[in-house]
This record gives structure tokens, C-alpha cells and sequence, in this order.
């Protein structure tokens, strides 16, 4: 669907600055430091192991939200919804926490809004009043959009501050979660794929944008934050803070529209590399490299080497929020794949911790097909029917090229293997696939001793 044109705001204005992300992770730590949003990230949130692909998720759902039109914006919010209503549980301290409370959501928005005046005072150039008061409610406008109640929020700009003093004192942790923000992530991030030749020197790359980051965000802190948790901004932190912020502000002035805005459109997303599947040895067995390759780019949705439910669950998720169902679609695909992983757990967690690492998915899934013709019958075939009832958008019982590349499309496949494998799943060439040609070339992924069968080119060909 084509954006609906967007009026120029304040607000979009504001947030379409590319000079933002200096207080990025500033509105990070913010936020993270509500216990309730801490133990959602940490039980579901893949950012550890994928950074950059939460952040390509969270700038395209912010440009919904923010930058597109009415419809748009409609759909992002009801895509919000559905996935909020998944993160609930109890944390490491016995509380019980939700991503449907509306005070957590409140916390979550009020940030965004602290931070993009935060951006203009550490700048030296601040909002007058009846800015803040544009701002706020335009900022406001979205909030009722997200269903957020007005009882939780500051009812005007000018009670903003006093809001966010209140929760850093009486509410925000500095926990791991925080920790790990501030002097983790970065640190352990993969090359992004735009560095492209100069990936070789990411490993040091990494720690000098780590460490400035870090001294950067603690310096840019409320002061209440530093009178609570004992940090400080330190004389190299505030020097830091003070040439990027002033330096930038008067860079951008002088810059064109085009590099001081920041555009990215809602339906846009960066080239994806190629990440093939491994061939096996000529004459071998090659099922061995492909459940290997299955596991590391499909179901270890956290890079630690190892699955449990929540993996499949963020697997589910990232398909489904392509897809944009409604509940009750998308309720039906996560009850099929939690069937798969009760299967999956049941044959190869042979410790009993609760989880899978690769070689016990590879060897229980090999036993399995090898044991028992009907074997993928009772777990992955009745997922893979889900998915494919779920992708199946008009219900006319096959899928096209362009539902295809939506449901498997992504950063770990590129396009060109996604329209061969189509093109091989399409075997009698009608330029649609049926829900009997999707399930057998899942099941050829999985039973095939050979590449020259069409369902072992699922994750592209090397």
C-alpha cells in the first residue's frame, strides 16, 4: 500500500532530524530502566544478538507512526497491539509485568517525547514554550492514536519534566538490562552490512563507537539519574556531549534539507545480503548443512547458540508482523509452532533444560525423518500449513510471487533467491504455489539427501 501523503509537523520535523540519534541511546536507556519494559526485552527481545535488525524494525515501525499517513498509521498500531499482548509475564524479582500496562506504555512514549527536547537543550538552542506546547500535542495526537489514556501521561508539556524526575526516583532500576545497553551491545554487535569491505575492521571499530557512545549517553542523562544511581558525567563525558551536540547543530544549519532530514519510507528497507545454505561435500549427505544453516538463520532468533519456546515466539513474530494479520490468524500460526517446538523439545532436549542447541536439533530431526516416514507430520507439517494459510492473504488457496517474497523476505535472504526458490517450488509453472507444493518442499528441506530437489533452495543457494 502506497504511503497517504503526511502533512509537515513539528513533530515530524523534530523526529526527522538525523542529529536525533545522538540521543538514541539515551532514550534506550530510559526506557529499559522501567523494570517492566527490562523483563520484556530480556525474555523476548532478540537485540542482543541482532541489533541491527531490531533497529531497522523499530525506525520502520516509527515511520509508520510518525511520517506516514492515516492508514498506515492504523495498521501499525493494530500490528503493535497484537504483539504487545504477547509480552507478559513475571520478572527475575517475582513482579508481574505486561506490555499492555498502560502506565509502562505511557513511560515508553514520554521518553520519546523528553528526548527530542533533550536533543534541542544539550544543542543550546531549547524550545521556547509554546514550541514545547506545539510539540506535546502533536506528540499527544499519537499517544490517542496507540490508545494510550490521558490519566497516564502529563497532561501539558510544562508538567513533562516533573513526570520524568518522578519515575527516574521512584521507579527506573539501573539494572543488567541497562548495563548491557550501555556497555554491552555495542561491544558484541556483528559488522552491519553496510560497512561491506570494511567489515574486517569492525572488531575495533566497535570498541571506540562503544566507548563514545557510552561516555556520550551517561553524560546526557537526567541529573536525577546521576544523583540516584551515583554516576556522573565526568569532564570528558561533558566535553563529548557539548562539541557533538553544539558541533552538529551548526553542521546541520548549513546542510541541505537532504542530509540535516532523515526520510525513510514505511515499505522501504535496506538490500539484504546473501546468506546460502551450504552445500555438502559431492556424493554426501547434504540434510546435515541444512538443518545446521535452518537453525542459525531461522530458529536461533537470539545468536546464543541455542533454542526454547521464546525463539520460536520471536520467529513467529518477525512472519507475522510482515504479514499483518488479525488476532485470530495469528493466534492460530503461534499455536501450530508451539505444537512443533513441544515435538522438537520432546525428542532433542536430551539435558532437559528446556532448550535445543544445534547439534541436538540436527540430531533429533535426522533420527526423526530417518526413524518415522510421518515424523514431520506431527510437528512442522501442520506449522507449515499455518504459515502458509497465513500468507495466503485472499484466501484463493495459492500463493503468488509477491505473497512468497513478503513471507520469507528479509535481511538474511536476498531477493534473487527468493525468486529462484519460487520459481523451483512452482513446478508446474503457473506462477502460483498451492498449499501442497509449499508443505513438500518444506519437507523436501528437511528429508532431501541432495540439493537437486526444489525445497532445499528455501534459504537461497550457495
Amino acid at each position: 500500500m502506497a504511503a497517504s501523503p503526511a502533512v509537515e509537523t513539528l513533530l515530524r520535523r523534530t523526529l526527522g532530524e538525523r542529529r536525533i540519534g545522538l540521543v538514541a541511546w539515551r532514550l534506550l536507556v530510559l526506557q529499559i530502566a522501567h523494570p517492566a519494559v527490562a523483563a520484556g526485552m530480556d525474555r523476548y527481545s532478540t537485540y542482543r544478538a541482532h541489533p541491527w535488525r531490531r533497529i531497522e524494525h523499530t525506525m520502520e515501525s516509527g515511520g509508520r507512526l510518525f511520517f506516514a499517513g492515516p492508514e498506515e498509521r492504523r495498521l501499525e498500531v493494530a500490528r503493535l497491539r497484537r504483539t504487545h499482548r504477547r509480552i507478559h509475564g513475571t520478572d527475575a524479582a517475582g513482579r508481574s509485568y505486561s506490555a499492555e500496562d498502560p502506565a509502562v506504555r505511557g513511560w515508553v512514549m514520554v521518553t520519546l517525547y523528553e528526548s527530542m527536547t533533550a536533543m534541542r537543550e544539550l544543542s543550546g538552542e531549547s524550545l521556547a514554550p509554546a514550541e514545547q506546547d506545539l510539540l506535546y500535542a502533536e506528540f499527544l495526537d499519537v499517544c490517542a492514536a496507540l490508545g494510550i489514556p490521558g490519566e497516564v501521561l502529563p497532561a501539558s508539556a510544562a508538567e513533562v519534566p516533573a513526570y520524568v524526575e518522578r519515575m527516574v526516583r521512584e521507579v527506573l532500576e539501573f539494572g543488567p538490562e541497562v548495563r548491557h545497553m550501555l556497555h554491552g551491545v555495542l561491544r558484541e554487535a556483528p559488522a552491519p552490512r553496510r560497512l561491506g569491505r570494511l567489515a574486517p575492521v569492525w572488531p575495533l571499530l566497535r570498541v571506540v563507537i562503544a566507548r563514545a557512545v557510552a561516555a556520550l549517553t551517561v553524560s546526557d542523562l537526567p541529573p536525577a539519574w546521576h544523583e540516584r544511581f551515583g554516576t556522573s558525567r565526568g569532564p570528558g563525558g561533558a566535553a563529548l556531549s557539548w562539541a557533538l551536540h553544539h558541533g552538529l547543530r551548526h553542521a546541520m544549519a548549513l546542510a541541505p534539507d537532504r542530509v540535516r532530514y532523515r526520510r525513510r519510507s514505511v515499505n522501504g528497507a535496506p538490500a539484504p545480503a546473501r546468506g546460502a545454505v551450504p552445500r555438502a561435500r559431492r556424493g554426501g549427505d547434504s540434510r546435515p548443512a541444512r538443518l545446521e544453516a535452518f537453525f542459525r538463520q531461522v530458529l536461533d532468533q537470539t545468536g546464543n547458540g541455542r533454542v526454547n519456546s521464546a525463539d520460536l515466539q520471536a520467529m513467529v513474530h518477525t512472519m507475522c508482523w510482515r504479514l499483518e494479520l488479525p488476532a485470530e490468524r495469528e493466534d492460530e500460526v503461534y499455536t501450530a509452532f508451539e505444537g512443533w517446538w513441544r515435538q522438537l523439545r520432546a525428542a532433542a532436549d536430551a539435558d532437559g533444560d528446556g532448550a535445543v542447541d544445534c547439534g541436538e536439533f540436527v540430531s533429533a530431526m535426522l533420527a526423526g525423518v530417518d526413524r518415522d516416514p510421518a515424523y514431520l507430520e506431527k510437528g512442522l507439517v501442520p506449522a507449515v500449513r499455518a504459515l502458509f494459510r497465513a500468507a495466503d492473504a485472499d484466501g484463493g488457496g495459492y500463493l503468488g510471487a509477491d505473497e512468497y517474497r513478503l513471507l520469507f523476505g528479509g535481511p538474511r535472504v536476498h531477493p534473487a533467491d527468493l525468486n529462484d526458490g519460487f520459481r523451483e517450488l512452482d513446478a508446474d509453472g503457473d506462477g502460483r504455489v498451492d498449499e501442497r507444493e509449499f508443505v513438500a518442499a518444506f519437507c523436501d528441506f528437511f528429508t532431501a539427501r541432495t540439493d537437486s530437489t526444489a525445497g532445499t533452495g528455501l534459504l537461497g543457494r550457495a
